[in-house]
């Protein structure tokens, strides 16, 4: 009787430990497939972010917008720095129209100069965020009472990576980065970029 007992336990055991070790496998496809993949892509994203960043070719550039208040016409202010490996500019903007108020091409920039810079910007995390899509990407109007601050990775005049936050709780966007660090690293590549800048009210 015992031997007959044991004889109909081992068949049975043995097919509970096939079917928990298929469904083991089937978990860890499954995880492989839906979760490592998504992480693998979002490395090799920010991988190839951070080497267009790190790219010191002559069509590369870095430019921080900032845009202030929503505000009437003749009140609207806004201003933009662009470095290249070749030239460092700030330009302030009154209207919505962009009408300029002061432009400042500083001296040539040189490579080591914008190594040493858009290397100091990738420790800052720069380029560390995730590009927002669709309307949660469109700044128009966000942050009506505060501004709005836009990082763009350039290549040939064209966006590589743009990622932006706001001073407004509500609208956090996509920089990841601390805005605070950003700007004092790109007004820092201006002489008197504090004067010019005073002279806009944002």
């Amino acid at each position: 009787m015992a031997r007959y007992t044991n004889s109909r336990i081992v068949p049975v055991a043995l097919v509970l430990i096939i079917v928990a070790v298929a469904i083991a496998a089937l978990v860890s496809i499954t995880r492989a497939i839906f979760f490592s993949g998504n992480v693998q892509t979002t490395s090799s994203q920010a991988d190839v972010s951070q080497a267009e960043l790190l790219n010191t070719s002559a069509n590369r550039a870095v430019r921080m917008s900032v845009r202030g208040a929503i505000v009437a016409n003749e009140e609207f202010h806004s201003y933009v720095i662009a470095i290249t490996p070749s030239s460092r500019t700030l330009t302030t903007y009154t209207g919505y129209l962009d009408k300029k108020v002061d432009q400042q091409v500083v001296l040539n920039n040189n490579i080591p100069a914008y190594e040493q810079f858009v290397y100091a910007l990738n420790y800052a995390n720069l380029v560390k965020g995730t590009e927002l899509s669709g309307d949660k990407n469109n700044t128009r109007g966000i942050c009506a009472t505060g501004r709005v601050y836009q990082f763009e990775v350039l290549k040939a005049d064209t966006s590589v990576k743009t990622l932006w936050t706001s001073t407004c709780k509500g609208s956090p966007g996509s920089l990841d980065g601390s805005v605070t660090q950003l700007t004092s690293l790109f007004t820092s590549q201006i002489p008197n970029a504090r004067s010019l800048i005073s002279k806009i009210d944002l």
